[in-house]
């Protein structure tokens, strides 16, 4: 059985809704990351399917973007929830929005 390009893009849908309901559905800073970081990588399969679908290159180029973009994503926001560690000594998406005051 030979792979196609659509079940390439079921899988990336599939990957996209389990961090989806990670980001929704959880209070731990951590993990909502992670489930950022899984949805971002399931956009990335789904622009390689869709690159190898039509034939051209320019798919990966821009996949090797947004991989670099979410690592520099990833620093910032674990600083952040270092930084926010150290001041109030816990990690709960609830302190995020005691900050707007």
């Amino acid at each position: 059985m030979q792979l196609l390009p659509y079940h390439f893009i079921i899988l990336a849908v599939i990957i996209f809704s389990i961090g989806l309901i990670g980001v929704l559905s959880r209070k731990n800073i951590f993990i909502v990351l992670m489930s950022v970081e899984l949805m971002l990588n399931a956009a990335n399969l789904a622009i390689i399917a869709f690159s190898r679908m039509n034939a051209d290159m320019s798919g990966h180029i821009l996949v090797l973007f947004v991989i670099a973009i979410a690592a520099a994503e990833v620093s910032v926001g674990l600083a952040l929830v270092i930084a926010m560690y150290r001041l109030r000594e816990e990690i709960n998406i609830d302190l995020f929005t005691r900050l707007r005051g």
